[in-house]
């Protein structure tokens, strides 16, 4: 081989060399050999109340992981909850105060579910549907309206059983009227609790909610539901049902607590007005005072006639109770010369005096008829000043502008007082005890000062009231007849 060929040979050995070895150390590494891609399958187009997934289809929506706020509203009224069925507010244009001023907190109602697991709350999402919400969870649907009495309806179905739990959250808070926070349910009866005390039962309930200042949030059943209740310390009432439901159907309100409009929504939630024991007289009370308010807007006219209206009615039995007094009264000289005489003798004084009594036809006891039979209207009257909203703001001349709060210069409990003393002066009485006596004088400075911070329109009540009685007794104390007093 000559030298050319030798040459020609070395250059391609060094050449090959030096390409294989740069591929070898520093050309970038071939990347690695792949499969071909398969095309994918065409998305199909998720219809209307379904949600697609990797593997399945399942109908109805999925269960939202965030809070979501639901509102419903018509005429003028809105109930605002989150997607766990917990109230934020609710506004009625019939009530007179904010919602989450008379509730006491932010999130005053929540509704929880047990499906074996415990009470919790369950998360609702939106469907097509309007106002119709779905769990899919738990398989559960609620739907949802507010009708035309400004009732916040809530029914829910589901294919498993369940339990339900109410809770309401406030705080205690007593206002310078006397209005105090409760929470209230109602059985056979009007049953209260202030947050924080600790109380239970097992009861049949209609209905139950935050009562404060005049105003109820409320939640009853179209049906009573015997139900556990809880008062807790930690200011909860919760109230929850013991055996498994399919379904649940409740409604909510808030509102002013007009004895009126309550009574025409129905289902026991005009017992929500307390008027305690004297519930009867009370309710007569206010229809009166309604009556007359179609004739006058000032609500003190309407306490002074219907005043006069009840003496008029119970005056056949006060005629008796002045005639016995008249007659005790004329018969005081010969009592005097009783007592003269047999001072030294008690129980011959006694026999003397009960055998001059039965003579003249006179009663001892005879004034306090009066007095008894004002005592119901007087309780009954408080109870409706204190309790009926409607007399609230309600002014009457001058300085007098809430008849449900207390007199600002107490100058009707001055007049009171005054009055009572010259209807006790007026009134016969047969006390010869000096520490009996007076402690008689000055039971109407003790009222008095009893009435000085009671509602204004109760003291109007009593002033009046007491006046005209003392024109009834001095009708009858001014007759020419001894033994057949005749009215004038």
């Amino acid at each position: 081989m000559g030298s050319e060929q030798r040459n020609a040979l070395m250059a391609v050995v060094l050449s090959g060399a030096i390409l294989f070895g740069w591929q070898y150390f520093f050309a970038p590494p071939k990347p690695a050999a792949t499969a071909p891609i398969e095309p994918t399958a065409k998305t199909q187009p998720v219809q209307s109340g379904t949600t697609a997934t990797s593997e399945t289809t399942t109908a109805g929506p999925i269960e939202p992981v965030a809070d979501e706020m639901f509102s419903l509203s018509s005429n003028g009224v809105t109930v605002t909850f989150d997607n766990s069925l917990t109230v934020t507010n609710f506004e009625n244009p019939q009530a007179a105060f904010d919602f989450n001023a008379t509730v006491g907190k932010e999130k005053p109602m929540r509704v929880e579910f047990d499906f074996g697991n415990g009470f919790h709350p369950i998360r609702f999402a939106k469907t097509a549907e309007a106002n119709k919400y779905f769990s899919a969870e738990n398989d559960v649907t609620l739907v949802t309206g507010i009708d035309e009495k400004g009732r916040a309806n809530f029914a829910l179905t589901s294919t498993k059983p369940f339990k339900y739990r109410f809770v309401y959250d406030s705080v205690a808070k007593k206002l310078e009227n006397g209005q105090e926070r409760f929470f209230s349910f109602f059985t056979d009866k009007l049953n209260k609790h202030l947050p924080g005390d600790e109380d239970g039962g097992d009861r049949a309930i209609k209905w139950a909610g935050i009562d404060f200042n005049y105003h109820l949030f409320g939640t009853y059943f179209d049906k009573e539901q015997s139900l556990i209740y809880k008062n807790g310390t930690d200011n909860t009432f919760s109230m929850f049902s013991n055996k498994p439901e399919l379904s649940l159907t409740y409604h909510m309100v808030f509102v002013k607590k007009e004895y009126n409009y309550l009574t025409d929504l129905g289902h026991q939630l005009n017992k929500s007005v307390d008027f305690g024991w004297w519930g009867i007289f009370a309710v007569w009370i206010l229809k009166g005072l309604q009556f007359f308010h179609n004739f006058t807007p000032n609500y003190g006219i309407c306490i002074i006639l219907l005043t006069l209206v009840v003496r008029l009615i119970t005056f056949p039995l006060q005629y008796k109770s002045f005639v016995s007094m008249k007659k005790l009264q004329l018969v005081q000289p010969e009592l005097t010369k009783i007592r003269e005489k047999f001072k030294d003798d008690p129980a011959r004084m006694q026999k003397e005096s009960m055998e001059l009594f039965r003579k003249s036809g006179a009663n001892p006891l005879g004034g306090c008829l009066p007095l008894l039979l004002q005592m119901p209207v007087f309780f009954a009257f408080y109870k409706v000043l204190y309790s009926a909203v409607e007399l609230v703001d309600a002014p009457f001349f001058g300085w007098i502008q809430d008849l449900s709060n207390k007199d600002p210069y107490f100058v009707l409990p001055v007049l009171m007082t005054v009055a009572m003393f010259f209807q006790q002066k007026l009134t016969p009485n047969t006390i010869q005890d000096p520490v009996q006596k007076k402690i008689m004088l000055f039971m109407p400075l003790v009222f008095g000062f009893i009435m000085k911070d009671l509602p204004s329109g109760l003291s109007l009540y009593i002033f009046v009231s007491t006046v005209f009685g003392i024109l009834q007794q001095l009708m009858v104390f001014n007759v020419k007849t001894k033994n057949t007093p005749v009215v004038v």
